[in-house]
């Protein structure tokens, strides 16, 4: 699937649940599934800046595609850097680079989030596309 179809499919998933309580539940409940990040990746440098909560994103180059894994210490966030790694992880560098992320607008996200969780997010967000231009970058030297 594409970043876009993995994104429609995202608001598809979304648009079944009409309280936000239930897609508070449904979003700990996919960082529940997220793959355990390896431990010797929880480390400073794969920190997240910006985060209340602390976030790790371990980001790999794997027959030219960026593997994410992620891991949180609190659940909601958990469940948050889940749904970006599901939309992103398996994609060239270009893909995730040059990506228009719309799922978060789409489904209300941001508007349901605290300032400061809204804010991490979209920290997990950019470091990701970051990632997407380094690799990119690096690639094309």
């Amino acid at each position: 699937m594409t970043i876009n179809e993995k994104q429609d499919e995202l608001i598809s998933d979304f648009s079944f649940m009409d309280e936000w309580m239930d897609k508070y539940e449904y979003i700990i409940q996919l960082g529940k599934d997220l793959p355990l990040i390896d431990p010797k990746y929880k480390t400073d440098d794969n920190l997240i800046k910006g985060c209340q909560s602390q976030v790790w994103l371990h980001t790999e180059l794997v027959d030219g595609k960026l593997i994410f894994t992620a891991d949180s210490d609190a659940v909601i966030t958990k469940g948050l850097v889940s749904l970006l790694v599901g939309v992103l992880s398996g994609h060239t560098p270009k893909e995730i680079a040059a990506s228009e992320i719309y799922f978060i607008d789409e489904i209300g996200l941001k508007s349901h989030l605290s300032p400061t969780r809204s804010n991490g997010l979209l920290s997990m967000l950019k470091q990701m596309k970051i990632y997407g231009l380094a690799y990119q970058v690096k690639s094309q030297q």
